[in-house]
């Protein structure tokens, strides 16, 4: 049975079974990082899978290497029970609009890997299909990586729609084939799985580590420092600390750092990322929420303008330049 900690469900090995996926056809839909993983793991659960590609592409080629007949994204999504988006967000509302609506009928299932078009309504699929989610939480390579090692990574299962009544066990069953169940599989909402994603993204795991670490570059810099010094400072030692923090949290890494860098991190720390920050936070938050991010990126007709004018601000910091010297410098 499901054990529960706290208000959360996590599924084990031992709770699910592959029996809702039997006889039923699994067309993943794109052939990038996630869908590469995530089809050769289902395919060597025993699952029947088809990949659905825009033919004549270098994922095209990859597939067939891999032993897969590709077929087109329309082909794909007519033969398939379960029909599985993992194509970019910013691609899957015209995929789906032209290339698979029209074979949506009762029975089927959508799913996704992440809830962005379900949960802000840029995708509306018809009310007899059940929608289902389940999101890895690793890249694609270290997910095929622990599939292969007899280990898995854990991942997050939600239903948005579930007509059949049998939804939630499909995507169970999803997340087993997968190899994700070894580790421990989450049940979760579309809603709550899409904002915490975007919220982490832009305030933490993409823009604050690389904000925080461009502007201690920069203090270091003006301030008269050798900038190849203030490179190894605050940059090329994150990956030490955050490979503590992965391992063991907080408390290892805090254990394996001198008394001196404890007491000035814990002291300092707090002044550094004060309350101004979280209240920054709370406002990311509410844009997410409230559906203004999605305003600016996918409903803005300038996103990837401004995308790559973010891109080329990044490639020419100073921080990058010095960054590409000491890589060499240590073979990395």
């Amino acid at each position: 049975m499901r054990r529960e900690r706290g208000a959360m469900k996590v599924y084990y090995e031992q709770d699910v079974s592959l029996k809702p996926l039997e006889g039923r056809v699994v067309a993943v839909i794109g052939y990038g990082s996630q869908g590469r993983a995530q089809a050769l793991n289902m395919r060597d659960s025993g699952v029947e899978v088809v990949v659905g590609l825009r033919p004549g592409g270098a994922s095209w080629k990859k597939a067939e290497e891999d032993g897969f007949k590709p077929l087109t994204v329309e082909e794909a999504a007519e033969r398939a029970d379960i029909i599985h988006m993992l194509i970019p967000d910013t691609h899957q509302p015209e995929v789906y609009a032209k290339q698979i609506k029209k074979h949506l009928k009762a029975g089927k299932t959508l799913g996704f890997s992440h809830g962005y078009n379900i949960h802000f309504r840029q995708i509306v699929p018809p009310q007899d299909v059940d929608v289902v989610l389940v999101a890895p939480k690793a890249p694609g390579p270290r997910m095929r990586e622990l599939y292969l090692e007899g280990k898995g990574t854990p991942a997050l299962v939600a239903v948005a729609q579930n007509p059949s009544g049998r939804a939630m066990e499909t995507v169970l069953a999803m997340a087993k084939a997968l190899g994700c169940a070894r580790a421990g599989v989450i049940e979760t909402t579309f809603k709550d799985e899409t904002e915490t994603d975007l919220f982490g993204e832009q305030a933490v795991l993409v823009g604050g580590v690389m904000e925080l670490i461009k502007k201690g570059f920069e203090v270091l810099v003006k301030n008269g420092y050798p900038p190849e010094l203030a490179y190894f400072e605050v940059c090329n030692e994150m990956k030490l600390i955050v490979d503590l923090i992965y391992t063991g949290g907080l408390t290892k890494m805090l254990s394996a750092v001198s008394d001196t860098a404890k007491y000035g991190g814990l002291t300092v720390g707090p002044q550094i990322i004060d309350e101004h920050v979280r209240e920054n936070m709370e406002k990311a938050l509410q844009r997410i929420k409230e559906g203004v991010f999605v305003e600016t990126w996918t409903g803005n007709p300038r996103a990837y303008e401004i995308l790559r004018q973010k891109m080329g601000e990044i490639t020419s910091h100073e921080l990058e330049k010095v960054g590409e010297k000491i890589r060499k410098m240590a073979n990395i």
